[in-house]
């Protein structure tokens, strides 16, 4: 077993088990899948917080306009009307026009909110730190947690223009947004080890990280025609405070010491050059105070 600790712009993405004799390609693959899967849960998360405060989202046809644009067209939302979230809800004004601002009731809300909640921490990159590793399954689980959720509060479904159903569904469309140059196509991913690229023309995992089963190895994501991606610092961001923060200190004493130029240390015991001479003898502690 060999786990790969998958990194993508030297921030830390999830961890990938897996075998020595398991070919590149197919590992580049399903690493690619996983990446993606966790953009798309993070994608669905960020629009049900939305969902959860302003209700549906408009029809294209009237997502931009301002309300009275909207009734000067005569345009209406008829998806509005037929998805009524489950027991009702109470009218929010959705400040950038967005969505038709019927928020669901509390009760509702929690719902929805709670699934985010549980479906963040099951693809979290805090699985790193607890020596967990993901996989496509995992992601198709908290998207399954999402879309449980939305049913639930909209038994009728979502319009099927809203972006939630949309990704749902596999059909969202990422055209010129931001989100659009995150997804990494898994047939041009790339996988980096030791700053050594690990081509995908029948070589195995073995053939770069050794004969050795039982290892754990960093490796690092990158779209084919990237170069190779940034080498792993020296130290961590923390050791470097640390570091710094122990030389300031250190400068700080120097700067004492040479400023100090105190000679009252003469006067002290361990300074006197004949205090051996004086402990033979018997001449330490002798009061010379004159008798009464």
């Amino acid at each position: 077993m060999v786990i790969l600790h998958v990194k993508h712009n030297d921030q830390n993405q999830f961890l990938f088990e897996t075998t020595l004799k398991t070919p590149i390609e197919e590992v580049a693959t399903k690493i690619a899948a996983i990446y993606n899967g966790r953009l798309k849960v993070g994608r669905i998360c960020s629009e049900m917080e939305e969902l959860a405060k302003y209700g549906t989202l408009h029809p294209p046809e009237i997502l931009g306009l301002t309300p009275e644009q909207v009734e000067e067209l005569k345009l209406t939302d008829p998806w509005g009307e037929k998805c009524i979230p489950s027991g009702g809800f109470t009218v929010v004004k959705d400040p950038i026009g967005r969505r038709n601002g019927k928020q669901p009731r509390k009760e509702m809300q929690d719902v929805l909110n709670n699934a985010v909640k549980d479906a963040k921490e099951k693809i979290s990159k805090n699985l790193v730190i607890q020596h967990k590793c993901l996989d496509m399954k995992t992601v198709q689980e908290a998207i399954n947690i999402l879309k449980g959720a939305t049913m639930i509060v909209y038994p009728m479904r979502l319009p099927p223009h809203d972006i939630i159903r949309m990704e749902f569904e596999n059909i969202e469309d990422l055209s010129g947004t931001q989100a659009s140059l995150e997804v990494i196509d898994p047939t041009v991913a790339q996988l980096w080890f030791c700053g050594k690229e690990m081509y995908r023309d029948g070589k195995l995992i073995g053939d770069y990280v050794g004969k050795i089963e039982n290892c754990k190895v960093i490796v690092k994501l990158t779209k084919r025609g990237q170069g190779p991606p940034a080498r792993e610092p020296i130290m961590s961001e923390e050791q470097r405070k640390q570091f710094m923060l122990h030389a300031y200190r250190r400068q700080e004493e120097l700067k004492k010491l040479e400023a100090d130029d105190d000679d009252t240390y003469f006067n002290s015991e361990w300074a006197d050059s004949n205090n051996l001479k004086k402990t033979f003898h018997g001449l330490k502690n002798i009061s010379w105070r004159p008798g009464k």
